[in-house]
């Protein structure tokens, strides 16, 4: 009996996915609750599982397919049998290997002398072009010169023989949620950036001082992120605007914060919320930062953790980002961008030194907060990274 393999309910607001890709291949053996696919919403990635095991008998949809939520994409026999969970055949490519020439037997020369060959080089001849004088037909150099000039000027160059080819790939529903959502970014709010640099110090020492006994009990590293997260929330409680957001014609006020951390995946840029974050400490900021980190790679983060937030951070500095302008993941009024540390000779009480440097750059809706309180909220992080003894004691 074929059973049939519909497309799962994901959410309340999501009623379209991609089948990114198949597992598992037609014919295959497969037992209950196997991954059979990888779908795409326009938040995560996950797994469409087997309801039972059998063989699969049909795929309906091809990898790259939209489909609506309760869509049949396949069937399994439940009554085959065999051993589920083989290898999968190997996936074929879906464009033909491009720069491989056909091979063939190599074309038969004359024998060229070698400064008959420098000769027919410099003048783009072949050796097909000349009659050899030489002993058994070689091709000597006064051959070559006398085909010189006989033969009309080379002509111009000819193009290069590299691929042309163009691929259509359907964009995945996250890279087109991600797409909308910018766009929706800079075409609804009055986004401007204020940037500041911070000297990584005093951070940069505590972490060395701390970070095995923080690792033995935690077990995790002491990041800069912890460090970055604690700031950013005395910063908020400074600055209250930027934990609001505008809905309709009223401000929205909040006494939590739902810190997003920006982390990048194989699909694209996801943003995990870490909740209520002002109630955690350093070692678990620290292990939910690694937790997330850890399932964006292997598409394990659920829908419910992408939802929410009241303000974003984003670490450019990981890729060897020095300066960029981040933008604010609406509805939030702000995202804080942290870029690369590099070593800048800096003038410290009247001294050129060299300190670990960063540029950190805060982009905000100017609808709601204005300049000095972008700046302000900036300046903050940047006194509780330098002095992090502060966070410490929360004054």
């Amino acid at each position: 009996m074929a059973v049939e393999v519909r497309i799962p309910e994901l959410g309340e607001s999501i009623s379209e996915v991609q089948v990114a890709d198949w597992i598992r291949r037609l014919g295959e053996v497969v037992a209950a609750d196997e991954p059979l696919a990888e779908i795409d919403s326009d938040k995560a990635t996950v797994e469409l599982p087997a309801p039972v095991a059998g063989r699969l008998v049909e795929i309906r949809v091809p990898a790259g397919t939209y489909c609506k939520v309760g869509d049949v994409v396949a069937l399994i026999d439940e009554t085959a049998s065999g051993e589920p969970g083989g290898p999968a055949a190997p996936r074929a490519s879906a464009t033909p290997a491009t720069g491989q020439a056909p091979t063939g037997p190599a074309a038969t020369d004359a024998t060229v002398m070698p400064a008959a060959r420098r000769v027919l080089a410099e003048q783009g001849l072949s050796a097909a072009q000349v009659t050899g004088t030489g002993p058994g037909g070689r091709v000597l150099k006064e051959d070559a010169l006398r085909a010189t000039a006989a033969t009309p000027p080379p002509p111009a160059p000819r193009p290069a023989a590299g691929s042309r080819e163009e691929r259509l790939r359907p964009m995945s529903p996250i890279r087109r949620r991600i797409a909308d959502r910018l766009v929706a970014a800079q075409n609804s709010a009055a986004l401007l950036t204020t940037f500041n640099e911070v000297d990584m110090s005093a951070v940069k020492a505590m972490r060395a001082r701390h970070q095995e006994a923080f690792q033995a009990r935690y077990g995790v590293k002491l990041g800069f992120m912890s460090f970055f997260t604690k700031a950013v929330i005395d910063a908020l409680r400074l600055v209250p605007q930027l934990n609001s957001e505008i809905r309709g014609q009223d401000i929205v006020e909040r006494d939590y914060y739902d810190i997003g951390i920006a982390i990048g995946s194989g699909k694209g840029l996801v943003v995990p919320v870490i909740r209520n974050a002002e109630a955690l400490g350093f070692g678990d900021l620290e292990q939910r930062i690694a937790d997330f980190a850890g399932r964006a790679q292997n598409k394990k983060i659920d829908l419910a953790e992408l939802e929410g937030g009241t303000f974003t951070i984003s670490n450019g500095g990981v890729y060897g980002s020095l300066l960029s302008t981040p933008i604010v993941n609406p509805p939030q009024s702000g995202v804080l961008g942290l870029h690369a540390i590099q070593d800048r000779a800096v003038v410290v009480g009247g001294e050129i030194v060299v300190r670990p440097m960063m540029y950190v750059a805060l982009t905000y809706d100017h609808r709601i907060v204005d300049g000095r309180e972008g700046v302000t909220f900036l300046k903050h992080v940047k006194e509780c990274i330098e002095a992090p003894e502060r966070l410490m004691l929360e004054v």
